[in-house]
This record gives structure tokens, sequence and C-alpha cells, in this order.
């Protein structure tokens, strides 16, 4: 008999991008995406938004990826909007154009971060308005000494709460800092970033992608349905009073505990050996 369910997955190892790089490891568990404009240091376009989009919000379909890095080519991860493909073409929009237009743009927040997979994000270089968003709403983040992150909007006249800046980023640096960022919109270091806690990590140049790869991978290899609820419950109770997280830990651990993942990791602990993870 076949599972419904598990038949409306697929393999997303062999899929095809147009307006940036889609690749996958040998069994497919690790996804990385690469915004592939070096020469303009990646910008994103209407295009590469709505593309992003709509592969992140399919992702919870994917039989095999388990984990994704988000990284740019060259040496840079990505300059945020294109100024000309992008910017111009707003200024000449009316209001219910520009309303959709933000509208699509925070809709890539929200489905990197409804997306199951850990989203392990590896900056190298410029990494500034929509770039440092994409940066922020990852799980986890590596950067190279060189990365330079800037919330830049009000360098161009824009307010700092874009694509959920106002209310993520103080998340993860605290208030003060936060502020200081979107206010004045200047670049925050590789060194002020990790000290901070934007950065778990940083790694040189050389080595900085092919670490983030293998986090992704250890992550892929683990109890992945696990990690989806962490991620899940990391966002959900954002907006919770105490009595209504401990409650939702309560029945997410009750689910967690009802997979043969934990009854594996139980026999292998009491056979001295390595659990082997299925996902369910």
């Amino acid at each position: 008999m076949t599972n419904a369910m598990l038949d409306k997955k697929r393999p997303f190892k062999g899929h095809k991008a147009k307006h940036f790089l889609f690749e996958t490891d040998a069994d497919g568990r690790v996804a990385t995406i690469t915004l592939n404009r070096p020469e303009r240091k990646n910008p994103l376009t209407f295009e590469s938004y709505e593309e992003l989009g709509d592969l992140f919000r399919s992702l919870h379909r994917a039989s095999d990826v388990r984990a994704i890095v988000l990284a740019g080519a060259g040496d840079n991860f990505c300059s945020g909007g294109d100024v000309f493909e992008i910017i111009e073409p707003l200024t000449k929009m009316a209001m219910p154009e520009l309303l959709a237009f933000t509208r699509m743009t925070g809709d890539l927040v929200r489905q990197i971060r409804a997306c199951p997979q850990p989203i392990i994000a590896a900056v190298d270089g410029i990494c500034a308005g929509a770039g440092a968003i994409l940066a922020m709403s990852a799980d986890y983040r590596v950067a190279t000494p060189e990365a330079k992150t800037a919330f830049l909007f009000t360098r161009v006249g824009l307010a700092g709460a874009d694509m959920g800046a106002c209310g993520i980023l103080p998340r993860i640096i605290g208030q003060g800092r936060a502020a200081e960022l979107l206010f004045t919109g200047r670049s925050m270091s590789a060194a002020e970033g990790h000290a901070w806690g934007f950065y778990n990590a940083l790694h040189e140049r050389p080595a900085m992608l092919a670490e983030a790869q293998r986090f992704a991978r250890n992550l892929a290899d683990g109890p992945w349905f696990a990690h989806s609820m962490t991620k899940k419950m990391l966002d959900q109770e954002w907006s919770m009073g105490i009595e209504e997280l401990i409650e939702s830990e309560a029945q997410a651990q009750a689910i967690c505990m009802a997979t043969g993942d934990f009854r594996r990791a139980f026999e292998a602990f009491a056979a001295k050996t390595k659990p082997v993870f299925e996902g369910n």
C-alpha cells in the first residue's frame, strides 16, 4: 500500500533554476543555492525574487533535500536589489504596484522561514540591503572576515522596516544594536557580527563555503524530522506566552518521541553504535 502523503514528495536533485544556481551533493541531501551574478555583486531582480520564493515554498515536498546552503558567487554574497532592474522601475510605479512588490519580497522571507530544511547562509564580501535580509532570514550564518553586512534602506530614503527586519533583527542581535544598524544603514563588520551573534562562526575565505556545507551535511545526516520541528518551534514561539510555549513544546516533543528516529537513537546508544536516522 502506498502512502498518499509520501507520494506527493519528489527529489530535487537535478533541479534546474533559471536565475541562480541550484546544486546538490551526490545523494541530494544538501542543496547549495548560489546567487550567480558576480560581476554585479549578485544583486536580486524581480525574477530572482519570485523564483527564490517559489523554490523555498516547494521544498517542503522534497524527498531528498534536508539542509540548504545559501551563498553568492565570487567574493560577495548579495548587494541587494539591482539598482537599474529594480530600484529605478520602483521610482516609476504607483502605490498598488509598489505594495505588490513589497509583499512579494516579504513573502520570500516568509517562505525561507516556513520551509522545513535548516538554511545556512555562507556570507562573503558585500551583504547589503535585501542581501542582508536573506542572511538574517537563515537559521545559521557563517562569514569570512571580509564580510560587510548593511541594512542600508535608510541610505536610499526608505524605512529600516523592510522584509521583517524590525521584527527579526532585534531577536538576533538585540534591540539597541538593531536600531543602530537600521537607523544608520552602516556596515556591520564580520567581527561585530560574530561578537553580536549575527554570525555563528567566521572562516577564512578559501574554507568558508566548505565549512558551511560541512555543517549542513551534519544536520542532513542527523534527525532531520526533529530538526524541522525545532525550526518550526523557533518561529512559532515568538508570539507565545510562557504557558502556550511550554504546552507547544510538550506536544512537539511527544510527536518526536513517537518517531522511529527516537527509538533508533536509543537502540544505538544501548549498542554503543552511531544512530542512522531516517526522518520518520
